[in-house]
């Protein structure tokens, strides 16, 4: 029964990385409703509705600046924005990074697009598996929040992105880089102490 439930929620994950829906639809894993992330997402709710208007935004521009001549993927968190996909023109590199920095309320922005041949479906549908995957092991572990973490899979390496410890930080490193599939690993996360996580968040049940 446990592989069921397992293999039900990665399939989940998966399909959901493949057609990104909303933060707060419901995912139905094992019996147990959930009803998204924002009862347990440790951004304000405001900084959630920021983050979304912002990838909009950059997702709007780049698509009118570039049109289908790149794949660009944008991911914000707390106002943080990681960059993703591919563009083979390196100059076109350069100004998806301007574009995203013209753009108010940005605290940061990380720019991983890769100066490539842009993506088959094949290979985004292997990333998106590789994330489910992760998510899938979130969900099996007893010492982490599972909805405190993004994942961003492009070309098999693995970015995360969230308000994360530590302990947290490194734990959350491990078990992405054991996930079949996984390249490599990169942090860009926002580093925050155990007594500010205490404030944000209850303790998990031991």
């Amino acid at each position: 029964m446990t592989s069921l439930i397992r293999y039900l929620t990665l399939c989940t994950l998966v399909l959901v990385g493949i057609a990104p829906l909303s933060a707060c639809f419901p995912l139905v894993a094992g019996g147990a409703y959930m009803t998204g992330m924002v009862a347990v997402d440790r951004r304000t709710s405001g900084a959630m509705l920021e983050d979304q208007s912002i990838e909009l935004k950059i997702s709007s521009r780049i698509r009118d600046a570039l049109g289908e001549r790149a794949h660009v993927n944008v991911s914000s968190y707390n106002r943080k924005v990681l960059l993703t996909g591919e563009t083979p023109d390196p100059q076109d590199k350069e100004r998806v990074s301007e574009i995203a920095r013209n753009i108010d309320n940005i605290s940061a922005v990380w720019n991983e697009v890769g100066a490539t041949p842009i993506s088959t479906l094949s290979e985004r549908t292997s990333d998106a598996v590789i994330s489910g995957r992760i998510k899938a092991e979130l969900l099996d572990s007893k010492d982490l929040f599972t909805n405190a973490f993004k994942i961003v899979t492009e070309r098999g390496t693995v970015y995360i992105m969230g308000l994360i410890t530590p302990r947290e930080a490194k734990r959350v490193s491990s078990l992405a880089s054991g996930v079949t599939g996984v390249k490599k690993v990169v942090l860009v996360h926002e580093s925050i102490t155990d007594d500010e996580l205490a404030n944000i968040q209850p303790a998990l049940p031991k």
